[in-house]
């Protein structure tokens, strides 16, 4: 069993700041702090702090990478303008400009009416938590208000219009040079985001016969019935063309969720499960261990177990995926959604990099996509959301306490019960994976019941 703690009243969540565009905390008031913040807190060496700043498609981008850039320009900072770019392409960037710190100027997956910022440190990576709550304290009790730099320490924002080549370059790393995609043909929906020119050139350029969809953002339509949380459409399509893969990308090219050439889903537990067999037989997976969420399949896990490697699980949320790969000294992490991060290609998650690793390894073994999914088998899953009226340590209650123990010891080795709070919303969530898929329902309804009866605020979300 897990637990999550209360929602954050911090201005960060667990993936930055995120809201809808132009109402708090997502306005250019609130940017532009943001942005004096960041370079105040980058004041650690000499000449002026340097940031690295991209945002995907969306209408407010624009709005909010002006504000963004004036505040850190009104701090001394300097500021290095990309334009649309793929989340992971920033965190490139920021190493390759030698920039103090990158910021992404994207709601990722969400609709286009949201926006968020999203940073880096200088090495690629997502700030510690520390200098988060340092860069928040400044925001929201505008303690450097009066801090104006004058004269030759107000910095300057140039644009990088090769950045996006550069990140091409980069990113067709993935893929080892001795191989080519000549022969395959590639469905791939881009969310009209920031990856919709990125992606099909980079495929084009391998020899692969590209079916692109999804390439077209207008400011309003990034991932609208599209992409990564929408695969429907690619579906049919590699049905219709008779392609060998699918791909599928959110708005900011974090993520990716594969379809196999008869249309079935490859989501980002099979990835991994694909993944990891091929790098454990090279013998390059550390540890032989894979880091994924606690919401990954239990048929991952089992799957990873008969490879002779093992699985260590997190919390949700990506960031905690490469905080344990981090601390563990793993290199292979991901999450059910598509967020797969190879340390030894980037260091977020990188939904170019992965697809392209993915049909790498496809390539080399010649076999189709639907036989090496079924590397892992999934497991009956089914989730309960109930709406409640306090968040309460489980554990305290003794109904609720016994139920989950009974359920878990029901399921024994071969089942798994998760029951956590939202992180932003007053509901408990309920998985329930095993081998019987009516039991597992069955399983499920009796913890959600008895949950109603002493938590419960009305009826199952």
């Amino acid at each position: 069993m897990s637990l999550d703690g209360a929602p954050s009243t911090k201005l960060f969540g667990t993936d930055g700041i995120r809201g809808v565009a132009n109402i708090e905390p997502i306005t250019p008031e609130t940017a532009l702090r943001v942005g004096r913040a960041l370079v105040s807190a980058c004041h650690n060496r000499p000449g002026h702090p340097s940031v690295v700043i991209g945002t995907d498609t969306r209408l407010s981008g624009y709005m909010l990478e002006a504000a963004f850039a004036s505040g850190a320009c009104s701090m001394g900072g300097d500021v290095f303008l990309v334009g649309p770019m793929p989340t992971p392409g920033i965190a490139f960037l920021t190493r390759s400009l030698n920039a103090d710190a990158g910021v992404v100027i994207s709601a990722s997956h969400n609709p286009f009416q949201d926006n968020g910022i999203k940073i880096f440190s200088r090495d690629g990576f997502k700030l510690p938590d520390a200098v988060e709550d340092e860069i928040a304290e400044v925001v929201l009790n505008h303690t450097i208000d009066d801090e104006r730099p004058t004269a030759g320490s107000i910095g300057k924002a140039v644009r990088i219009d090769d950045a996006l080549d550069r990140y091409q370059e980069f990113v067709k790393n993935a893929f080892p040079r001795h191989l080519r995609l000549d022969g395959i043909k590639v469905v791939i929906d881009c969310a009209h985001g920031a990856a919709y020119t990125i992606a099909p050139a980079v495929l084009t350029e391998l020899g692969a016969e590209v079916v692109p969809i999804g390439t077209a953002p207008n400011g309003t339509n990034i991932n609208l019935d599209c992409g990564a949380l929408y695969p429907q459409r690619v579906q049919q399509l590699v049905r219709e063309h008779g392609a060998q893969v699918g791909i599928t990308l959110d708005g900011d090219a974090d993520r990716v969720i594969l379809v196999d050439e008869t249309g079935a889903i490859v989501d980002g537990d099979a990835i991994l499960a694909i993944a990891a067999q091929e790098h454990l037989r090279q013998g390059t997976l550390p540890h032989k261990t894979i880091v994924a969420t606690v919401m990954s399949n239990l048929g991952l896990e089992i799957a990873l177990r008969q490879m002779g490697g093992k699985l260590v699980r997190t919390p949700v949320g990506d960031r905690y995926v490469v905080e344990e790969m981090r601390r563990g000294g793993y290199r292979i992490g991901g999450e059910q959604s598509g967020h797969i991060v190879f340390f030894n290609l980037n260091t977020t998650g990188d939904g170019i990099a992965t697809f392209l690793s993915l049909l790498a390894i496809l390539v080399q073994k010649q076999q189709p996509l639907s036989e090496l999914r079924q590397l892992m088998r999934r497991y009956p899953q089914t989730l309960i959301n109930v709406r409640v009226r306090e968040r309460q340590d489980l554990r305290t209650i003794e109904p609720v306490s016994h139920v989950i123990q009974q359920v878990s010891d029901k399921l024994g080795e071969t089942g798994r019960l998760l029951v956590r709070y939202s992180g932003t919303e007053p509901l408990l969530r309920i998985m329930v994976e095993g081998e019987d898929e009516s039991l597992v329902r069955t399983y499920g309804e009796e913890v959600a019941e008895v949950v109603r009866i002493h938590l419960g605020a009305g009826e199952a979300a």
